[in-house]
Formats: C-alpha cells, sequence, structure tokens
C-alpha cells in the first residue's frame, strides 16, 4: 500500500499490487487491474519509487519470518 495524493490535495492509499500501468497526463494516471484509474500529483517514478519501497518492505519482513513446526500430535 502506498499513499498518493488528489489533484485536490487529499491523500489516499492505493494497493501498489492492483497498479497495471501509470501514465503521465502531464499528471499520473494509475490504471488498476479492474478497470478503474486515479489521477495523482505525484510523478511515475515517485509511484514506481514508493512501489518499490514497499515490496522491499514485504521482502525484509519475509526474510525475517521463521516458520516452526508443531511435532506434538494431539
Amino acid at each position: 500500500m502506498i499513499k498518493v495524493t488528489k489533484l485536490n490535495g487529499e491523500v489516499f492509499v492505493i494497493n501498489c499490487c492492483q497498479i497495471i500501468s501509470i501514465e503521465s497526463i502531464p499528471e499520473s494516471k494509475i490504471m488498476l487491474h479492474n478497470g478503474s484509474f486515479f489521477i495523482v500529483k505525484e510523478l511515475p517514478d515517485e509511484i514506481i519509487d514508493k512501489s518499490i519501497e514497499y515490496f522491499s518492505k514485504i521482502e525484509a519482513l519475509h526474510k525475517h519470518t521463521v516458520v516452526v513446526k508443531n511435532t506434538n500430535d494431539y
């Protein structure tokens, strides 16, 4: 999830896993898998950087996840 800003200044959160394209018009038009879109102030490169940062955090959490197998039978 990343924070982006509508043209009216309202900040909202978008699921970056659902982004299929970003078009510069000169604002950024973010297209989602479900066909909806958002026009935001951030540049495409900023949206990409925020998405990379989000996925990096997910990967870091995954690397520190420990799975413990319970060998006790109930």
